[in-house]
């Protein structure tokens, strides 16, 4: 009998599309391959580890360009839908190997100079990778999951990487215990939200985006929506979920910062953006108000905050915060038939703006305070007497960051607006209010840094020229050039908001 039906099974499968993973593929081949070498390098060779992590990045970045060439419209799907290759992930994979090939141009002297473990930091990193750009692909509750622990985990152990600092262990310690709390929530979201839809995809016609439509959800889908979307708002360090943030960002070393702000913020996003436009497309009615309030609170909450600080990685901390409010502002209208389209598109393209001159910013801070050995913003009085380059480049992402035309910021902020205004409500014209007069109090601590740097005499009088690395100054290049080049000519990223759709709901990129 059991040799009848062995014969009678099917046993094709259809083949691996291993191009569509191809990304993927040369990550996990790439955390194996630096782990080995830096297991068998000497100590004075160590540096070639983060060479070897940047080619390993750079590698993984041509499938993605390849992918996308030949898509065509038209979504790659494996594992029965549930992990797509489309423009969208592909779009928010190339920003991932993008902000991490960055961070490791800004890492290694830091490294080498605090004498802390090379080839560790670089796996972990390249680890936390892997798990952004599954995340890009992930259309599946478990995946996304899965996805989200793999690239947080490595962040725990990257923020406490000064273990000779207290501030730097009690950095990764309050990460960590945030961290796993709201894994604890979302997971329990994500329960209810399976026990009351007997699955975990997102899409199809079993899927939980059909499934979940307002005027008909039962209490538990009500409550799993919520726990799952504030367990993504500590992930981006949303109010009142924001308080592990300043601690942490100025505990960790300041790559390691940088990373957190730019890398898992923009990965905390791209699951809420699947999230919200494939699993609760219908659902308006209970994500809609609670992201408009996360979106008010935010921005207002963090730019006050901002302004009382004396440490520029605190203010920058803050000021990640205030930013995510602005990134959140178009989800909260997600739902509306008029605003959908330009609200994905306004916040993928603030996520890629943002990543310059965010990056950028904390790459000054690197550069400059290998000379002073301070954080605080006084310590950049003058800074144009004796390092007119990084004034200027400082000047650049300050005035990015405050939505000054003509640099990417204002494009940034131009375009979360207009999607706002698009839904064409009173809600959306108090948001749109709400966030005008924020944008005005961000421009008070982004310019007090300037005059700092322009006005302000040197603190100490010392104007001994700075002679930053040279893969700090390739990192400033990237960040300088792309915060201009997207302000000045916007049709570099506007294209991303004019594609098909993801899962045939709303307008996607282009």
């Amino acid at each position: 009998m059991i040799s009848s039906l062995l014969a009678q099974a099917d046993w094709s499968s259809p083949p691996i599309d291993w191009h569509a993973i191809a990304p993927e593929l040369i990550l996990v081949i790439g955390i194996n391959v630096v782990l080995l070498i830096d297991l068998n390098l000497a100590e004075s060779k160590k540096w070639m580890i983060a060479t070897l992590t940047g080619i390993v990045m750079l590698l993984a970045f041509i499938p993605v360009v390849t992918l996308g060439l030949e898509l065509d419209g038209v979504p790659r799907e494996l594992f029965d839908g549930r992990y797509v290759i489309d423009e969208y992930a592909l779009v928010l994979k190339a920003l991932f190997l993008l902000v991490g090939y960055v961070v490791v141009l800004m890492s290694q002297n830091a490294l080498e100079d605090g004498g802390y473990y090379q080839g560790e930091f670089y796996v972990l990193m390249l680890c936390s990778i892997l798990g952004m750009v599954m995340m890009a692909s992930s259309r599946d509750l478990i995946s996304i999951f899965v996805a989200l622990e793999l690239l947080s985990i490595p962040g725990y152990m990257m923020a406490a990487w000064k273990k000779r600092s207290s501030v730097s262990n009690e950095a990764g310690v309050k990460y960590y215990l945030m961290g796993v709390f709201a894994s604890g929530i979302m997971l329990f979201g994500m329960s209810y939200l399976y026990g009351a839809t007997g699955t975990t995809a997102l899409t199809g016609e079993e899927g939980l985006g059909a499934l979940l439509t307002d005027g008909s959800l039962s209490g538990l889908e009500v409550i799993g929506i919520v726990f799952v979307l504030a367990g993504f708002a500590f992930k981006i360090s949303a109010v009142p979920f924001h308080s592990w943030a300043p601690d942490t960002y100025e505990g960790a070393p300041t790559p390691v910062t940088a990373f957190f702000s730019v890398a898992s913020k923009a990965a905390g996003f791209t699951a809420l953006m699947t999230l919200v436009f494939l699993a609760f497309p219908n659902a308006s009615d209970v994500y809609g108000p609670m992201l408009w309030v996360l979106a008010a609170l935010t921005m207002t909450v963090g730019n006050v905050l901002a302004l009382r600080q004396t440490n520029i990685v605190r203010m920058l901390a803050y000021s990640s915060i205030s930013q995510g409010g602005f990134i959140l502002m178009p989800l909260a209208y997600a739902g509306d038939v008029d605003a959908g389209g330009s609200a994905l598109n306004a916040v993928v393209v603030y996520l890629l703006v943002y990543a310059f001159m965010n990056l950028g910013a904390f790459a000054v801070v690197i550069a400059v305070s290998r000379k002073t050995q301070s954080g605080e913003i006084s310590s950049f009085g003058g800074l144009f007497n004796y390092a007119p380059g990084l004034a200027v480049a400082m000047t650049v992402f300050m005035a990015s960051l405050a939505g000054i035309p003509p640099l990417g910021g204002w494009f940034a902020k131009f375009n979360a607006f207009k999607a706002v205004l698009d839904a064409d409500t009173t809600s959306a014209y108090v948001l749109a209010c709400i966030a005008a007069v924020n944008t005005v109090i961000s421009a008070a601590y982004y310019f007090r840094v300037l005059r700092t740097v322009w006005v302000d005499d040197v603190p100490d009088g010392n104007t001994a020229p700075i002679n930053p690395p040279s893969p700090i100054i390739a990192a400033l290049g990237i960040t300088v050039i792309g915060t201009i080049a997207v302000g000045v000519y916007p049709r570099l990223v506007a294209g991303f908001g004019n594609l098909s759709d993801l899962a045939g709901t709303v307008p996607l990129l282009g």
